[in-house]
């Protein structure tokens, strides 16, 4: 994980075979990548059984004032899941931001907060993070892009992988 321009770089260096991104490459970055579109989620709001059972009833009014772990502004989600608030006037409490998911994940499993997931893998999320499904939206969506350096991508394991992602966000 690290910033779109960053992993854009690496990859024009030919140090990455594929960038897996929440959205296309951006013209204004001036690097040459090819967008492959492997699909998109809605989100869902997870949360620790004792925040989420309070949470649950009133979707999505009850986030207002709620802890919330979002992305960081590196993400796209970020500016979505903003707009998506204003225009619900729900206004949570922002407790962290986040550039690496995972991490996110675990302070959502500590307690902390409320947080995202994308609903595709929202069910594989409770599971292991043993948290609960506060509610979802399909307002706002998480898109995934494979870019590469290539146009038609030809390296075995990369085409595994997008088969695989398209399949799976389907």
């Amino acid at each position: 994980e690290n910033t779109l321009q960053s992993l854009l770089a690496e990859l024009a260096l030919n140090r990455l075979d594929i960038v897996l991104a929440d959205g296309p490459v951006p013209p204004s970055l001036g690097i040459r990548g090819f967008n492959h579109s492997l699909g998109e989620s809605g989100i869902s709001f997870v949360a620790v059984p004792e925040l989420a059972v309070t949470l649950k009833a009133n979707f999505p009014a009850s986030l207002d004032g709620a802890p919330l772990l979002i992305p960081s502004a590196i993400n796209l989600l970020h500016v979505r899941l903003l707009q998506w608030f204003d225009k619900q006037n729900i206004h949570p409490l922002v407790v962290g931001e986040f550039d690496d998911s995972a991490l996110m994940k675990t302070f959502g499993q500590a307690g902390i907060g409320v947080f995202t997931v994308p609903s595709a893998i929202a069910d594989e999320v409770v599971s292991q993070y043993n948290v609960q499904i506060i509610g979802s939206t399909k307002a706002v969506r998480e898109q995934f892009f494979a870019i590469s350096a290539e146009r038609r991508i030809s390296n075995p394991a990369v085409v595994a992988i997008t088969e695989s992602a398209r399949e799976w966000l389907k």
